[in-house]
């Protein structure tokens, strides 16, 4: 409401420098945002390229119930494929789209 009212009565210019001298440093902060794991990083660029989101396929599950090891490959349309390993789906998933985002030059 503040915001509003400074930006009603001073115009744009009151409004972004009175957020620019309170939360300015918070703001540049939220724009470095988290450290986005590599499967939403894998989906963002696929979208950015007009792409559909990463298929994740099971190319194997080994090992008792208590110490399982799965094999995952992260896929997208046009691209190879990338392999990933772990002890759950999501932790080879993750390793997958790692691998992608690695071998195809993709920053953070």
């Amino acid at each position: 409401a503040l915001m509003a009212a400074l930006y009603l009565d001073g115009g744009p210019e009151a409004a972004r420098s009175f957020f620019q001298t309170g939360w300015g440093d918070l703001a540049a902060s939220l724009d470095a945002g988290p450290d986005r794991d590599p499967k939403t990083r894998l989906q963002e660029w696929a979208m950015g390229l007009g792409l559909p989101p990463p298929a994740y396929v099971v190319v194997s599950a080994e090992g008792p119930p208590h110490d399982p090891r799965f094999t995952i490959e992260a896929r997208l349309p046009g691209l190879e494929p990338a392999s990933g390993a772990g002890r759950s789906k999501r932790e080879a998933e993750k390793a997958a789209a790692a691998l992608f985002l690695e071998r195809e030059k993709i920053q953070p």
